[in-house]
């Protein structure tokens, strides 16, 4: 009789473990590696819905009527991307991208009304980074954030 020494290959099991640690490490790997453009574009969403919010509580808190608004900069230009207009004095916020290569554009209207009223009407913005889209609304009581709905033409 043979011993079990000599035998040659892997068990069922042991195959088993193997193509599940695999698969462990290939979904990931798979999770980590996102689209650059994809991930910066959300990071400016985020961030510029924060942005939103603060100036919408800041023109609450003074009673004053505020605005945001894009700017349409040119290729080569430094100037601002966006514009806080109604601020109280003192306040201020960012007006570029991270990504300069980020656009906006309101849904229905040249601008975004944030205060001073508490509710304020349902709006809808698009941001857009080479081929990607993200949509930022509110209904005018929640806060603004990163909607999945496509946004229609006004």
């Amino acid at each position: 009789m043979r011993s079990g020494r000599g035998r040659r290959g892997f068990t069922l099991l042991e195959l088993l473990v193997v193509l599940a640690l695999l698969a462990i490490t290939v979904g990931t790997v798979t999770l980590a590696i996102r689209d650059p453009a994809a991930t910066q574009l959300e990071r400016e969403a985020e961030r510029l819905a924060a942005l939103l919010e603060s100036a919408r509580a800041e023109a609450r808190a003074a009673g004053l009527r505020v605005l945001w608004q894009p700017v349409r900069v040119q290729d080569g230009s430094s100037g601002p991307h966006f514009r806080f207009i109604g601020l109280p004095e003192g306040i201020e916020l960012p007006d570029t991208w991270l990504n300069p290569g980020v656009r906006a554009d309101i849904v229905g209207a040249p601008v975004l009304v944030l205060g001073p009223d508490p509710i304020i009407g349902a709006q809808r913005l698009t941001l857009a980074l080479d081929d990607r889209r993200v949509t930022l609304a509110t209904d005018g009581l929640l806060p603004f954030a990163i909607t999945s709905e496509v946004p229609r033409a006004p």
